[in-house]
Formats: C-alpha cells, sequence, structure tokens
C-alpha cells in the first residue's frame, strides 16, 4: 500500500518554512524594490549585498517558486519582477502588501518556533514572553513605530476592504463608523466608492494625528472624520452601520461579546454590524489560512482566537441581533454582517 501513496505533500508542508524564509527575506532585503527593470545575478548580488555563494541559488529559488520571472539562462540570465511581485512587492507599487511580510519576518517567523509550547501551555509566545511587555504596549509609546505597524497592515486589507465597499449595499445607510480603524483605510475607501456616506474611524488617541494625515491626504476630509477613545472603555459612536476590521480575532470569547455588544448599543433599529475577519467554514474542513490565523492569535495572546460564521450567529443573536449572514470578500476573508 505505501508503495501507491505520495509523500510529497507531507514533505511540502513540513518543509515549507525553506519557501517561507526565502520569500521573507527577499523582501527584507527589497529585491523586488530594487529589481526594476531586471538585473543580472551579479548586479543583483551587488544591490543586495549578497555573498557570492548564495548566488545564482537565490534568485533562482525564488524563479522555481514562481515569485521571479528569468530571461535566459546562466550568468547572463536577467532576473524580473513577476506580473503579482510588481504588483505587491515593489514597494513603489501602491497595491504592495510587503509591510505585512515584513512583520511577519521580524516577529512572527522566530515566535512560531514556539508554537508546541503554546499549544501545550496557552500561553503567549510574543513579547510578552521575551521582554514582558505586550506588542501593543510598545507601539503605542512610538507614533513611528505605530504608524509602520498600521502601514504593514493596510496592504493585507485593502482587498478585502475594497470589496465589501463594492459588495455590501450602503445604499440603505447615511453613516458608518469603523471601530479600531487605524490608519482610517475602510472609512476613505467607503467614502470613495459612496459619497453619501459619512464615515468615523475610531481608535485610539495615539492613533488619531496618523489617521487625520491619511484622510487628508486621501482628501476625504469632508467625509472621513476621526473620533478618539477605547472600545474597550468607551461607548461607540453611534453610527448605520459599525464595523470591525481584522478586530474580534485579537480577544477571548468575553471580550468578543464585549465588543459585539457594544456595537449593538451603537445602531439604530436596522443598523448593520459588519466583522470583517478570516472566517473559519462552519465545517472547519477549508478556510485553512482562517485556523492558521487563529493559531497566530494563540502565539500573540494565548486565549485570542479566529472564529466560524455559525460562531458570530450565535453570539450576535445572544446579544439581540436578528440576523447573520455571511458575504465573502477575497481570499480567505469574508465580512459577517449582523442586522439590529
Amino acid at each position: 500500500m505505501s508503495g501507491q501513496l505520495d509523500p510529497s505533500h507531507i514533505m511540502q508542508i513540513g518543509m515549507g518554512f525553506w519557501a517561507s524564509k526565502t520569500l521573507l527575506s527577499a523582501v527584507e532585503l527589497e529585491l523586488f524594490t530594487k529589481l526594476g527593470d531586471g538585473m543580472t545575478a551579479a548586479e543583483l548580488t551587488e544591490a543586495l549585498g549578497l555573498h557570492e555563494n548564495a548566488v545564482p541559488d537565490f534568485p533562482d529559488a525564488l524563479v522555481a517558486l514562481q515569485l521571479l520571472d528569468r530571461d535566459g539562462d546562466g550568468p547572463d540570465a536577467v532576473y524580473r519582477n513577476t506580473e503579482a511581485g510588481a504588483v505587491f512587492l515593489d514597494k513603489a507599487s501602491p497595491a504592495y502588501v510587503g509591510g505585512m511580510l515584513e512583520m511577519s519576518n521580524a516577529r512572527l517567523y522566530p515566535f512560531w518556533a514556539d508554537l508546541t509550547e503554546a499549544l501545550q501551555t496557552a500561553k503567549p509566545q510574543n513579547e510578552v514572553k521575551h521582554n514582558g511587555k505586550p506588542l501593543f504596549h510598545e507601539l503605542y509609546n512610538d507614533e513611528a513605530r505605530l504608524e509602520q505597524f498600521m502601514n504593514a497592515m493596510t496592504g493585507l486589507s485593502a482587498g478585502p476592504f475594497n470589496a465589501l465597499a463594492e459588495k455590501f449595499d450602503f445604499s440603505r445607510y447615511g453613516s458608518l463608523c469603523d471601530v479600531g480603524g487605524a490608519t482610517g483605510q475602510l472609512s476613505i475607501i467607503v467614502a470613495n466608492r459612496h459619497p453619501h456616506m459619512k464615515c468615523t474611524t475610531f481608535d485610539l488617541p495615539a492613533v488619531e494625528p496618523i489617521a487625520n494625515r491619511t484622510i487628508e491626504a486621501a482628501g476625504v476630509s469632508d467625509r472621513v472624520q476621526t473620533a478618539a477613545g477605547d472600545f474597550l472603555v468607551d461607548p461607540l459612536p453611534q453610527a448605520d452601520v459599525v464595523t470591525m476590521g481584522m478586530i474580534l480575532h485579537d480577544w477571548n470569547l468575553e471580550r468578543k461579546k464585549q465588543l459585539i455588544k457594544a456595537a449593538y448599543d451603537a445602531l439604530p433599529e436596522g443598523g448593520a454590524y459588519i466583522v470583517i475577519e478570516n472566517i473559519i467554514d462552519d465545517a472547519r474542513r477549508e478556510n485553512a489560512f482562517g485556523l492558521l490565523m487563529s493559531l497566530n492569535m494563540l502565539l500573540e495572546f494565548g486565549d485570542a482566537f479566529d472564529f466560524t460564521g455559525a460562531d458570530l450567529a450565535s453570539w450576535c443573536k445572544e446579544v439581540g441581533f436578528k440576523e447573520v449572514e455571511v458575504l465573502p470578500l477575497a481570499g480567505p476573508v469574508s465580512a459577517g454582517i449582523a442586522y439590529k
């Protein structure tokens, strides 16, 4: 029987960190940004400060992983960005998603080495373990680092946020409050797509100057405003639509229910509460990214987790929402929509 089975899938998953770290190092070295119109192996070696022993294996591995294109063979071959690489991995591109990969390289990659310990102890394996200070405590005391972190999130969120603005019927509503709105990205996207909408991006006071700069640069200050507060302590600004993008999964069940209740209280009758997350399929068989993200939350916080659409529906109906639906957005991300 074993002769008919193929272990390649097992080995691909087990050794998957090889490909992952090759990409992450390429992003760290800004390979995709510096590549420009193309470079030979020798030019790449010079531009990235590589040792000659790393070339051509390093760029050729990226070619084999379909992360780079190569014209020709041998030392005169020219390496170029793929179409996707030029769009998503070149810092000059407005669709750059490398910020998340930069953070993954600097933070998440080493933390995942301690997954076994997290599985056995349910204790965070991040900064708390190593220096006793939670990530967000450090970030919110350093505006430059906080802005860098938030910009890293924007590339990852752009696709789902734009999909929500296209797919959800905002014509029935006039105002939106994005809770934990960070740079104001979701509010800006909705305001641009739906000029009748008045949007508020709500986050901690330290975030407000960052959001105001982004809103002003986007030219939507007349329709997008900021509000400062702590969503775990303060009532949420009232609006016809309350959104939370990648917020609920940061918390344990008690906090999740608290935030859902806060959203319910901020909405009028007929209002909508929209949760944008890597919502796991109810059978917990298909959304591998959502399930792995939930393990990432275990590593980060110990008691935080991602959830299924059925989970969200039960929590929302518990506080009084009448109807809950799941709207697929982009990739593994969906919107859970609860109507009051």
